[in-house]
């Protein structure tokens, strides 16, 4: 019993090192933080900014161990779940932006001058997925 006990932990946080290294080096080498800063004009607040991930990422892993119960009523929880859901969308949309994704996967797969209809394919796939998501595992 004991050998499963430190097995577990050590396949935990061996698991955590690696999704926070990548979590880290997406943030590094990407510059996010310092581009933010350059956008905003807030140079002078790097710091805040910092610190406000490492808070925002560890509320994550608290809120994500201890599976908080929140009661709010389900006409509030909808434009949290939409602004979320939001920011996770642009989130994605810019990076694949930085890192010029779409234009490469259109030239592997012979879209050249179609790039709308892989963005629409994209787009839809995600709608689709969403919705099986929530209405096949949600609303079980």
């Amino acid at each position: 019993m004991t050998i499963k006990i430190v097995a577990v932990i050590f396949i935990g946080l061996s698991s955590g090192l690696m999704v926070g290294s990548g979590f880290v080096a997406l943030i590094t080498v990407l510059g996010l933080i310092p581009r933010l800063t350059q956008l905003s004009k807030t140079m002078i607040m790097i710091h805040y900014y910092e610190w406000a991930v490492v808070f925002g990422a560890l509320a994550g892993v608290i809120a994500s161990l201890r599976d908080p119960v929140l009661g709010i009523p389900s006409f509030i929880l909808i434009p949290l779940g939409l602004t979320g859901g939001v920011f996770v969308g642009m989130l994605a949309a810019g990076l694949t932006e930085v890192l010029n994704v779409f234009p490469i996967l259109a030239k592997r797969i012979n879209l050249d001058g179609q790039i709308v209809i892989l963005i629409m394919g994209i787009v839809l796939g995600k709608i689709f997925g969403s919705i099986f998501q929530w209405l096949y595992f949600v609303h079980r």
